[in-house]
């Protein structure tokens, strides 16, 4: 090969690498593209850190601040955000509010003086059966009359206690657990699944369990029902329960010898009494619940309300069907209604 090409061979291959290194200029404008470029994203990284909401979602927490004033507050409807703004230097260090520790406290308080309440109305009740059964194991009274009285007392003695409960919307559950516990006792007894002779005696006429399938069981779920729906928010329920509790025919049994003419079975004594004594429990109630602050009534209308609510469960429980429905059935349903209407804003 002549001398003159080997000579340009060598000065292209040595031409060609030296391309291959770049100067120091090009270097110097390398990184300065390169500082450009990162100024530029960190810049476009915390503005749309406050100004974009779905970028604000994933950055706030961790964005620094870096002035002496506080950072604006991000945006509240998003649930990785911190609610309030802090003082603190990075914003993902926020305080827990102190209000769900207060919330809690008054929730476990109300929970704890439901519970109570539960337990005291349940030992009042077995308290009050015991003390009718001993009364008619000594004779002192006899087993009707120890009957009635406990189906008068029982459940205005239960519609009594609502006061007590607190005001969480768990308090008429609470409430419903003392006759709920009597509903499943009146079931295990009346199916014969235990032997309890002195529950038999003391809410049946004749001493049969099965009875305590019909009058005394539906007389539970009338209570249940009322606390459950009505609670202390409405006259209705007060009213239903004195009606079938305070209408019973203690008088009529005894000095009811004059009949109805169409219910040979009913007394014009056991009807008067029942209206009376319907009429001034529930006003009774009334005023015991308006005084505790539930109610507020106008006494002039409440008492005529409450009149021609007596009457109409009056009429009602001397029509000649209690052997296909039971008195303790028609009269607080017949009840509910006359009342709703009555006391219908």
């Amino acid at each position: 090969m002549p001398r003159s090409r080997i000579y340009s061979f060598h000065n292209y291959t040595q031409n060609k690498n030296q391309k291959k290194v770049p100067s120091s200029g090009n270097l110097s404008s390398l990184s300065l593209f390169l500082c450009l470029c990162w100024s530029a994203c960190a810049i476009m990284t915390f503005s749309l850190s406050f100004t974009h909401p779905i970028f604000s979602r994933h950055v706030h927490s961790a964005a620094l601040s870096l002035s002496s004033s506080p950072p604006p507050p991000p945006p509240g409807f998003f649930f990785l955000s911190p609610p309030t703004p802090t003082s603190l230097r990075f914003d993902f260090l926020y305080r827990v509010p102190q209000r769900s520790a207060a919330f809690s406290a008054a929730e476990t308080a109300a929970l704890l003086q439901d519970t109570a309440s539960s337990a005291a109305v349940l030992a009042g009740a077995y308290a009050l059966v015991f003390t009718f059964d001993t009364l008619t194991q000594k004779e002192l009274i006899q087993q009707n009359l120890s009957r009635k009285l406990v189906h008068i007392l029982s459940g205005l003695l239960f519609a009594v206690s609502w006061p007590i409960f607190s005001n969480s919307l768990l308090a008429r559950y609470f409430a419903s657990v003392v006759p709920l516990v009597n509903c499943v006792r009146l079931v295990i007894h009346g199916l014969s699944l235990a032997d309890d002779q002195r529950l038999i005696k003391s809410v049946t006429r004749e001493g049969n369990p099965k009875e305590l399938l019909r009058g005394p069981l539906y007389y539970v779920l009338i209570l249940i029902l009322c606390a459950l729906v009505f609670w202390r928010e409405s006259p209705v329920g007060l009213i239903s329960l004195a009606m079938m509790c305070g209408g019973d025919d203690i008088l009529g049994r005894r000095f009811g010898s004059s009949k109805l003419p169409y219910n040979r079975n009913k007394s014009w004594v056991g009807s008067i009494s029942m209206f009376v004594f319907g009429f001034f429990i529930s006003v009774g109630m009334l005023y015991y619940y308006s005084v505790l602050g539930y109610f507020q009534l106008d006494w002039g209308w409440t008492m005529c309300r409450v009149a021609l609510v007596s009457l109409v469960a009056t009429v009602v429980e001397s029509l000649p069907f209690t052997t296909v429905v039971d008195d303790n059935i028609s009269v607080p349903l017949a009840t509910m209604i006359a009342a709703y209407f009555s006391f219908r804003p």
